[in-house]
Parts: structure tokens; sequence; C-alpha cells
């Protein structure tokens, strides 16, 4: 459609995740226009991400030293472990403030359609860090989808015969949200998860 750097710019944009080609063009256009230091900060934020950044070495998420900030916090709890998908998973829970133990996190979900098994997520480490005896539970809290539940099953049968209680994040109905706009399967898990009053 355009030509040279801008079209350049477009195509890069559109290939990242959630970004669609109008989208693409619209940031695209926005950067033609901004201010120059704008986009030297935001160059500059690019570079530092993909020099700083790494994951941690015991729980995976993203972190510029060794460790995150969560596995050297030492009021933490290692008896329990949430394995989630992604960093940002960990970061939705954080907000809650109701966890205070250690995360694994597997960088992805058991899907078959796109290739990824066992193999290609982070169980191995997972088996390694239970293996060491201080973990009393494990909680699973894998995206509510066919993919996450597909993980969180594989796990549970991983994980039971090493005699730690496995559970997983309750789903359901949505605060503030109707009953009659519920899907069936949503609808379901809060009958399931119910509890006393």
């Amino acid at each position: 459609m355009y030509e040279g750097a801008i079209q350049d710019l477009i195509d890069e944009l559109g290939r990242l995740p959630g970004v669609g080609p109008k989208s693409a063009q619209r940031i695209a256009f926005h950067v033609l226009s901004a201010d120059p230091a704008d986009i030297n900060r935001l160059a500059g934020a690019l570079r530092k991400v993909k020099e700083l950044v790494r994951f941690c070495t015991s729980c995976y998420n993203v972190a510029e030293s060794e460790q995150c900030r969560i596995c050297r916090d030492p009021r933490r709890t290692d008896e329990v472990i949430c394995v989630v998908e992604e960093p940002k998973d960990v970061v939705a829970i954080e907000r809650t403030g109701e966890f205070r133990g250690r995360y694994h996190v597997l960088g992805g979900a058991i899907n078959p359609l796109e290739g990824i098994g066992p193999d290609n997520l982070r169980i191995r480490e997972l088996m390694t860090r239970l293996g060491g005896g201080a973990v009393r539970e494990l909680i699973l809290a894998t995206d509510p989808n066919t993919e996450g539940e597909a993980t969180a099953t594989y796990l549970a049968l991983m994980v039971k015969p090493m005699g730690i209680a496995v559970t997983r994040l309750a789903s359901g109905l949505p605060v503030g949200g109707d009953l009659e706009y519920a899907d069936e399967i949503t609808l379901g898990r809060a009958f399931e998860g119910r509890r006393a009053v």
C-alpha cells in the first residue's frame, strides 16, 4: 500500500500480537507525526528490554537479575507454588494481594494443534522444584480454556503421586454479571465450585 520505510513499519507492527492491519497503520502514522524525543524514548525502551530483561532462574518470571523480586522476597512461603502460563499471569495474581507463595511460569500451555507438547513447556523444571520436598501445595492457575485445562490435567496426573496437594483456581460467574449471559460451561463450573455461606 505505501512505499519504503512506512510500509516496513506497518508490516513490523502488524506482526505484534493483537495488532491488526488497521491498528498497525494507525500506530505507524502516529509514530510518523510524533515528536522525535518520544520516538527515541520508545526505541530506547525497546533496546533496553532486550538487553536487560531475562527469565528468573527459579520461576521463569521476567527479571533483570538472576532471580525476580518475588523469588528474592524472604517473606514469601516456599510451601506453595502457583503454576501459571505466562509472566503476565503473575502480575494479575499479584494485583489481588491474596497469594504469598512462589510461582512457576510454564511459558505457555499444551496445544497439540500448534505443536506445543509437555516437552515444549517448563514442566521438567517444575518437577525438579517439586522434588526438593518443601512444597505442600501446587496451585494450577492455567487459563480456563481447552489448552489450560489440558495442561492442568496433565500436571495434576504428574504431581499427585508425589503426595503434594494439587488445587485448581475456582472459576465461575464474574461479579456484576447476569446469569442469563453466562455460557453453559461457566455456569456449570459455578455450580461445581459453590460454597456454604
